[in-house]
């Protein structure tokens, strides 16, 4: 099967849009239509259902997804892997979701490159979900993650506590307005959303919610407002006086945790990674411990 006609197909699942497909690969949209019937073809059925403004995939079009980017997955570390230069002699891919990359993986990703040489590394972003099934598929060697995910056939071990901290553009912030000043609700993973209802349950919804903390520190600082942000992304601020630390709202922490599968054929170079991950740690952690 031509590797085209599945990036073609994951494209136009992911854009829902034929014309929005054909611009993202440089390609016409009659060029995408004629990929997408070869591959029905094929496979001998409809991969969607066309109606106007509105595509959706048939169910086995939903089947044929994840196959599709698990083969297009394997294909591209095939190349990375046979293309790795001379004094390259492993690769390790490793996964992260946004707001992992944002308050934990940008501030030690250098030190860790440096720090394995003859090793080819992979960092890619990946939502949770995606990054369990790539483990399970061994198309991703190690993923970092808020919600550790409780699968027999992967190794999980938390590294750190990632210190949240209620920050607001206002300095008159405090615990009786901090949600109605424009607060900005930040998805940090299943254990803190649970926690966040059970401590702020009546309170003023948020006027804007994101899944990245990066957004939200931007807006408000921009924008004015409030958000729980991580105290190594907001100090910096907090210092500058851009921003106001909200004392009397309750604080919070996400343990951050490595996942790997248990078969890896890569365990020790894994390992010797994640006891890079773990020596980042003390400066981003250290603190919040100290207040607790």
């Amino acid at each position: 099967m031509d590797i085209d006609l599945l990036k073609t197909f994951v494209e136009v699942v992911r854009t829902r849009h034929f014309g929005k497909a054909a611009e993202n690969l440089y390609i016409t949209q009659s060029a995408v239509s004629f990929r997408i019937r070869q591959l029905e073809q094929g496979l001998g059925v409809n991969l969607f259902i066309r109606q106007r403004n509105n595509i959706q995939l048939t169910a086995p079009g939903e089947r044929l997804l994840p196959h599709a980017q698990m083969i297009i997955t394997g294909m591209q570390r095939a190349k990375v892997d046979v293309a790795l230069a001379d004094n390259m002699h492993k690769q390790v891919c490793l996964a992260g979701t946004p707001n992992i990359w944002d308050a934990f993986l940008q501030f030690g990703i250098s030190n860790i490159v440096s720090a394995m040489p003859g090793v080819s590394l992979v960092a890619e972003v990946k939502a949770q979900q995606e990054s369990t099934r790539l483990l399970l598929e061994r198309t991703l060697d190690l993923a970092i993650l808020f919600d550790p995910p409780k699968v027999d056939e992967l190794v999980v071990e938390r590294i750190c506590a990632l210190p949240i901290i209620p920050v607001s553009a206002f300095e008159s912030a405090a615990n009786d307005n901090f949600f109605d000043n424009q607060y900005v609700y930040v998805d940090w993973g299943t254990t803190f959303s649970l926690w966040h209802a059970r401590q702020f349950t009546g309170r003023t919804p948020p006027y804007f919610r994101t899944s990245t903390g990066r957004i939200a520190l931007d807006l408000i600082l921009q924008c004015g407002g409030s958000a729980f942000i991580p105290e190594v992304l907001a100090k910096s601020h907090i210092e500058n006086g851009e921003l106001f630390e909200v004392s009397d709202v309750e604080h919070t922490s996400r343990d951050i945790f490595v996942a790997y599968h248990r078969d890896n054929e890569q365990k020790p170079l894994l390992e010797t990674l994640v006891n890079l991950l773990v020596e980042l740690t003390p400066n981003i952690s250290s603190d919040f411990s100290e207040k607790k």
